[in-house]
Order: C-alpha cells, then structure tokens, then sequence
C-alpha cells in the first residue's frame, strides 16, 4: 500500500492534481481541477500505512517520531516536491498534499491582466493578493517576484511557509527563507528583513496582528512588501486588517494603510464551461485620492463605487469580472451565482 501512495505522489505531476488527500480507512482522494475525485482503484488507507509514510516524511526533516500536532513541512519524491500539513480528526491522523508544480509561473503564461505590470512598478508601499483557500494566490504572488527578478535589479526577500516555487536569480538576487527551517515565524523573519538590505519583501501570508504591524512598518520604510490574506474584495481586506488591532491602535492603523496601501487583488477560481479547467476572476484596486481618504476615514462602503468609477485606470470589480467571463462564454452562469451576488467567508 505504501508504495501505491507513491505511485499517487508521482501521477500527481503526470496528470496536474493540485492536492491529494490520505485518511485512515479512506481511499486516497485527489482534487483535479477543482474537484475532488475518490481514488476507486486503490485500497483503504490503513493507520499502519499512513503512519510509516508520515514518518518517513518527518524523517526527510530530521523529525524521528510524530508528536501528533498538526505539522506542516515540504516534501520531495524523485525530484517533485509537496507541501504537506499532518493533522489529527477524530482522533486519527491525515495528511493533506498540495502538489508544487516546478515551473515558475509567469504573468504572461497565468494570462494576467495587464495592470499587474503597473502595479509592480511601485517602489515601495503594500500589494495584497487576497482570496479563499485554494484559489491560487500562492502562485500569483509567485508570477509577481518572477516579473520582478526578470525586469528590475533588486535584492527580493522572501518568507515562505513551506517554500512552493524555487527562484534562479535573473536581473534580481532573490533569498526564500521557509518558516520553521530558516526562520522560526513570519514576524521574526519580517523584524530582522530590515536589516538584510531588502528592495522588496513578499510574506507569505499575514497570519497575526504582529506579522501586519511589521509588514505594513516595513511598506511604511520605503520597501515593496507583498503579501496575501484569506478573504474576497478590497472592502472587506481593509476591514479584516484593522479589526485585528485593539480599537485604540485602529485610527493610527487606518492612517498607516491609507498611506502605504497600493493595491489590493482578491481572486476567485471558476470551472470553465468547456472543458476541463478553471479560470480566476479577480477585483483589483488601486489605491488613488479617493480611496485612501475612504480607508482613513472609515468609509470602506465608499470603496466599492470607486473600484467601478476606476475602470479606465485598471480597476475591476469581482462582479463586474465574473460578467465578462460569462458574457465572453468562459463560464457558466449557475457557476457564478455566489460571486454575483456578493460573497462572504
């Protein structure tokens, strides 16, 4: 049975899974485009198997027994490489894989938008890739240090928990510290970035009140700071940042992010009406007069009405993105509703 997991492990590159997930008494269940798909051919994982590849795992790392927490680390087999959480249901281990595909991504082969390359142009200040689990904003976030390491001669650092895409140096100079191997948090890593001579700072994700007190310190200080967050829309961004301060820090924060804030690009994945596949649908703000007076003042509403009224200067709104998508026939209508209608998560 082990070695059919790494059978699994190798068809995962062979036919573009993103994930694969292992439970005990389950068959091996693997999401392809979007979707999740029972392994009917393989057998049930038994607790034996599963817990001789987790070790086996852990051992790739220097760990020689499972303490049973929730573990994330990366992971390679014949030269492909996973991202890996272990975690515990029901009083029974899993293991959850995403699949790190090799090839660095580009702005061009993601078919971004164009305005991604002005916005990159920024010397300095705060970008957010934002959007629910899954949506890929690893991999845009990815395609963005990969525009900058070919056009602009910098020093790039970035935090990354674990590490997805491995960077050659190009025009740029680009140092990926993984959390938990390099560095033991976001927040220490970001306390000492300052002082490793950083053009920009990508930060995987924003997890706590420390690491966006430091990210949005480091925007502050004349560094590019990118980074992503779990949530859809620029309105609802802004307001997931300052309610993680204490209500008597939030003024001074709003004043902080209506500053340094230059764009926000929350995306979402659709399945694509024909064939197999998926296509992301985004909203982009850029930060202009109006919108930094809004986040100062507390009026994210207002943010929404000036996304639409900034169309020609590269804005979109969510909604407004998922109607040309079904006007131009990429997706199905009954697969948009949600987004439509505005989404919460």
């Amino acid at each position: 049975m082990l070695k059919q997991i790494f059978n699994l492990l190798e068809q995962s590159y062979a036919e573009h899974y993103s994930d694969i997930h292992l439970a005990i008494n389950q068959k091996p269940a693997v999401r392809r485009n979007g979707k999740i798909h029972l392994q009917e051919t393989m057998p049930l994982t038994t607790k034996e198997t599963l817990q001789a590849f987790i070790l086996h795992m852990l051992a790739t790392i220097g760990i020689k027994q499972d303490n049973g927490k929730d573990i994330d680390l990366s992971f390679s087999h014949k030269n492909n490489r996973y991202r890996v959480n272990i975690y515990t249901k029901q009083g029974e281990r899993a293991v959850a894989i995403r699949v790190l595909h090799p090839t660095v991504p580009t702005l061009e082969k993601m078919q971004l938008p164009e305005i991604f390359k002005s916005i990159l142009d920024n010397k300095n200040g705060l970008i957010l890739v934002t959007g629910p689990t899954g949506c890929g904003k690893s991999t845009t976030l990815a395609a963005m240090v990969n525009h900058l390491n070919l056009s602009r001669c910098m020093h790039i650092l970035t935090f990354e928990d674990p590490i997805e895409f491995l960077f050659r140096n190009e025009q740029s100079i680009v140092s990926q510290r993984e959390i938990g191997k390099d560095v033991d948090t976001f927040a220490n890593a970001l306390r000492s970035s300052l002082r490793e001579d950083p053009d920009v700072i990508m930060v995987g994700e924003m997890r706590d009140l420390e690491t966006i007190g430091l990210a949005l310190t480091a925007a502050e200080t004349g560094h590019l700071v990118l980074s992503s967050l779990h949530t859809i829309g620029a309105a609802q961004t802004i307001d997931r940042i300052i309610d993680v301060f204490p209500p008597h820090h939030q003024s001074q924060i709003r004043t902080q992010l209506s500053n340094s804030l230059r764009a926000v690009i929350s995306q979402v994945l659709l399945p694509k009406a024909h064939g197999e596949g998926q296509v992301a649908a985004f909203e982009i703000m850029i930060v202009n007069q109006a919108i930094s007076s809004a986040i100062k003042k507390g009026k994210t509403s207002q943010i929404s009405s000036s996304i639409q009224t900034g169309v020609h200067k590269g804005m979109i709104t969510l909604e407004q993105s998922v109607y040309r998508l079904i006007e131009n026939q990429v997706i199905n209508p009954k697969d948009a509703t949600s987004y439509l209608n505005g989404l919460e998560i």
